[in-house]
């Protein structure tokens, strides 16, 4: 069964609170966290401070994404007992393995991410590391936008490679995440869903966090 990761980039964050709680309640099972710096991607969107203001709710498990430079400056910054999954953009990290390691020192899973524009073929070396490789599906740094049908090919390729190597890693899918296009990625190998808008701009998004759920 797929798992779906509503993100919170999208959420209404005069009810932040709330809304993650109703969407923890209505079955998500991960909090999506984008963290951009205007530097990587060219938008700023919040840091550890907000995550760990939901550490007191009953939420589900956080799988941090990380749109960072010089992420491993800031990991244990995100690493509460809620934290489930860190992850680092390929493109982002000099020292890729090292990255990966010390992200486990912390007794976290450890994710790499890949933009639309680079190969599987960039994470040969890595993935029998990784807990979790997320596939790019629009550019990253903006919320709602247009789904890019590669992502499958690609989704399709790393579960191949997974099948044929015994590889452990699940693979994550973002962007422009809908309910029309989440059963094709689901056969494509997918494993954990990002949703922003299709989730949060629900009028009910409980209701919305269910009908996901039916799909995957």
């Amino acid at each position: 069964m797929g798992k779906l990761a509503p993100s919170i980039l999208s959420a209404d964050f005069a009810r932040l609170g709330e809304q993650v709680e109703a969407i923890s309640r209505a079955g998500a099972d991960y909090i999506h966290v984008d963290v951009m710096d205007g530097h990587f991607v060219p938008n700023i969107s919040f840091g550890s401070t907000v995550m760990k203001s939901l550490n007191k709710l009953e939420t589900a498990p956080y799988d941090v994404h990380l749109m960072i430079e010089n992420p491993d400056d800031y990991i244990g910054d995100f690493v509460t007992e809620k934290t489930e999954f860190i992850v680092v953009h390929q493109e982002a990290c000099r020292h890729l393995h090292r990255t990966i390691q010390n992200i486990k020192s912390y007794n976290v899973k450890a994710g790499v991410s890949l933009n639309p524009g680079t190969p599987i073929s960039a994470l040969d070396c890595i993935l029998s590391d990784v807990d979790l490789v997320l596939i790019m599906s629009v550019n990253p740094g903006f919320g709602g936008q247009k789904f890019i049908p590669n992502a499958i090919e690609k989704i399709r390729e790393l579960d191949r490679i997974r099948k044929e190597k015994g590889y452990g890693f699940v693979i994550e899918i973002d962007g422009g995440i809908i309910l029309d296009n989440a059963a094709d990625v689901k056969r494509a190998g997918c494993d954990i869903f990002v949703a922003g808008s299709a989730v949060f701009g629900a009028e009910d998004i409980e209701q919305r966090v269910k009908e996901f759920k039916q799909i995957l």
